[in-house]
């Protein structure tokens, strides 16, 4: 399928993680049919891929998310699934889930991406997988309860879990002082994606003909690949650049780096 960037772009800057979710409030069928299409649809990878779960969620998380609190009252959620035959799996992963991500809150739902806080074997149980697949990480889906207090903040994503990193640590190349056009919009909206304990692994090369996206920081994985959370922001990239008018194509790169994505003139 086609990125529906315009409707994808429009959700970048709201998007908020929830991690507490309202039990007495039902997913419209219609909306649980629209993202189960759409995780069927979006699979711009051979060795990623979507499913969406709507029972036996009970089980699915582990406790405490980091110091963040635990997922409560989700009743669904989608497994992130990759093939870990292929070399590029964990951005892959990552690229594919955030679309669903985007196309979820576009549909007035709430998410979280979850990579080592989930039981991998009872999401395995409810899921078919292929010879070599693996789930990567996982998101609950559904509404979020509406509390003011500070455990509500805490379990959305309230505060720090939002704090982005200036364009001058991220950016290196060419006139990084004077971003313009599509580059500027899309490095903005990949400051925006969301990655493990906010760590942003992310760099951007501005180059003539394009974005390089590498792993920018030398910290913990804390088990989660930083490509994955590079994955995510590369989505964002294109989403952006597509939304100003400019089209181009992802070529995977060795480490640290990570993908460039080259505009069609």
């Amino acid at each position: 399928m086609n990125i529906p960037f315009s409707r994808w772009y429009s959700e970048i800057k709201g998007r908020r993680s929830t991690r507490l979710f309202d039990p007495n409030q039902a997913i419209e069928s219609d909306k649980l049919e629209t993202l189960d299409s759409i995780c069927k649809q979006f699979t711009p990878f051979p060795d990623a891929r979507s499913c969406l779960v709507t029972e036996s969620v009970q089980g699915v998380f582990k406790g405490f998310i980091g110091s963040y609190g635990k997922v409560k009252g989700a009743s669904a959620f989608i497994a992130f699934i990759g093939n870990m035959d292929s070399p590029n799996v964990q951005e892959e992963v990552g690229y594919t889930g955030e679309g669903i991500i985007l196309e979820a809150t576009a549909l007035g739902l709430s998410t979280c991406w979850i990579g080592g806080f989930f039981r991998p074997e009872k999401v395995a149980s409810l899921i078919k997988l292929g010879n070599n697949e693996r789930v990567l990480a996982v998101t609950p889906v559904g509404y979020a309860q509406k509390l003011g207090s500070f455990e509500g903040k805490l379990l959305t994503g309230f505060g720090r879990l939002h704090k982005r990193l200036p364009i001058s640590t991220l950016v290196s190349g060419s006139e990084t002082e004077n971003l313009s056009g599509w580059v500027k919009e899309s490095i903005e909206a990949a400051r925006l994606a969301p990655s493990a304990v906010n760590r942003q692994p992310w760099g951007f090369n501005n180059e003539s003909d394009g974005i390089t996206v590498f792993v920018r920081t030398s910290n913990p994985e804390f088990n989660i690949s930083k490509r994955l959370d590079c994955g995510i922001a590369m989505l964002h990239v294109e989403v952006a650049a597509l939304n100003f008018g400019c089209k181009g194509e992802w070529q995977f790169l060795q480490p640290p780096q990570v993908a460039k994505f080259t505009i069609w003139q």
